[in-house]
């Protein structure tokens, strides 16, 4: 499926990242496994994810290239293009997907909580989508995939941070998506499933068992698809996986309406009254 395309994946030393990482290069793609190897909460370590994820690329004979740069500054998130753009000539494909969590409630979150967690995966993206789009728009292609989470669609106890960065990025994608399909750009959403370091830190899922359809890396194939010539006509959608389902979910629009010259609710499109 993509074939002589070049691929981006922010935080793609472990996890949902990594497995998409490995899909797009299966598929053909070269691609730019970025990642800084922090610890889940977005401070330091001394562990590299991101080029373990690039020997097992080049293992099945495929295209990779670590960057450590962090998405949450916005002249680093240029070096994580130009990555792509000095070593492959080209970007056809962003995946933003780098993340950290500090879960904490509402009555206990600090502004650094707040502030880092936005950082990461809403500016983040901004920052990568801004570098990017110049150079997909000159060439006419691009795929610009945007990983919200279930968090975001309903929210998630201890997840105020989280859940208005994963609400925010489906709203990037309306926009993105209306502005820049006639450029051949499309820009959809995945909101994943699976178990993973950030997951399993969640409250309530710390014991919880591990069955097969957790496998983060069941959320690939859908971001290869997408990233495809075959997805040009799939824009402004937001994907969810369930199981070995995938999901589509519906756009946000009205269902009822009631105003002053009327007693009742005019829900009659609905079929309910």
């Amino acid at each position: 499926l993509l074939q002589g395309k070049v691929g981006v994946v922010t935080g793609s030393g472990r996890g949902i990242g990594r497995g998409i990482a490995l899909a797009l290069a299966r598929e053909g793609a070269a691609v730019v496994v970025n990642d800084v190897g922090a610890s889940l909460d977005g401070r330091g370590s001394d562990q590299d994810p991101a080029a373990q994820v690039c020997r097992e690329i080049e293992g099945f004979g495929g295209r990779a290239v670590p960057n450590y740069d962090s998405v949450s500054d916005y002249k680093a998130a240029k070096n994580i293009i130009q990555t792509a753009l000095d070593t492959f000539g080209r970007i056809d494909i962003l995946v933003n997907n780098a993340g950290i969590v500090r879960d904490r409630s509402i009555m206990k979150m600090t502004e650094e909580d707040f502030d880092a967690v936005i950082a990461v995966h809403l500016k983040g993206s901004f920052n990568c989508g801004s570098h990017a789009i110049p150079h997909m728009r000159e060439q006419g292609f691009g795929r610009i995939i945007n990983i919200t989470s279930s968090a975001g669609l309903r929210g998630n106890f201890g997840q105020t941070n989280y859940s208005a960065a994963k609400a925010a990025l489906m709203g990037i994608t309306f926009t993105w998506s209306i502005e820049l399909a006639k450029y051949g750009i499309t820009v959809n959403a995945l909101a994943p499933s699976g178990m993973t370091r950030m997951v399993s830190s969640m409250p309530g899922m710390e014991s919880r068992p591990v069955s097969p359809e957790m496998n983060p890396d069941l959320n690939g194939p859908l971001v290869a698809f997408l990233a495809s010539d075959r997805a040009a006509h799939v824009n402004g959608q937001i994907f969810g996986r369930r199981g070995y389902a995938f999901t589509i979910f519906q756009t946000p629009r009205p269902i009822a309406s009631i105003d002053r010259k009327s007693t009742r609710l005019n829900s009659s499109h609905l079929g309910i009254s």
